[in-house]
């Protein structure tokens, strides 16, 4: 297992859709658990290949409930079946916009369907934190970012900090 290099806003890959895995392979299973340490290594609850530089369906996520279990998924050509109504708002960052948050309209419950790392069929019925993290690693496998999701002056804003923060790195 292996840590990968989380490519950043800006990157090509980034903006992608992503390729469907034709066949879930030991290379795949060895990708899903560089992920995961590249996943817990940045302190993240998920992670898409896209944010590592592979451009294949391929997401994890672990995400704690309420009672403090982990709902821990690795997922192949997930796709959302179902999306609630109802909608939340509640705060996203990026591992690959790293420093950056802001509040993003969700529904509050999808059902999710893919691969597992057996290539067994998996369906997921999920609701709050979750769903939105199901949702946001989904998105990022259509070439999707948190910030595309919100309104052109915030997204203006984000996008202000991220070059200043940018710049200010680039000066040490």
């Amino acid at each position: 297992m292996a840590l990968l290099e989380i490519e950043v806003l800006g990157a090509k890959v980034l903006r992608e859709r992503a390729a469907p895995v034709e066949a879930v392979t030991e290379e795949t299973r060895r990708l899903i658990d560089d992920m995961f340490d590249t996943m817990y290594d940045a302190e993240g609850i998920g992670l898409a290949a896209p944010q590592v530089g592979v451009s294949e369906r391929v997401m994890v996520v672990d995400v704690p409930d309420e009672d403090g279990k982990h709902r821990v998924h690795a997922l192949v050509n997930p796709v959302v079946v179902e999306s609630g109504t109802e909608t939340d708002k509640a705060t996203e960052g990026c591992l690959s916009i790293p420093g950056l948050e802001e509040e993003v309209t969700r529904p509050v419950r999808v059902v999710v369907e893919g691969l597992s790392p057996s290539a067994e069929p998996v369906r997921i019925e999920a609701e709050g934190l979750l769903a939105r993290a199901l949702q946001h690693e989904i998105d990022h496998l259509d070439g999707i970012l948190f910030i595309d999701r919100l309104s052109p002056l915030k997204r203006g804003i984000l996008m202000r900090k991220w070059r200043k923060r940018k710049k200010g790195r680039a000066a040490r």
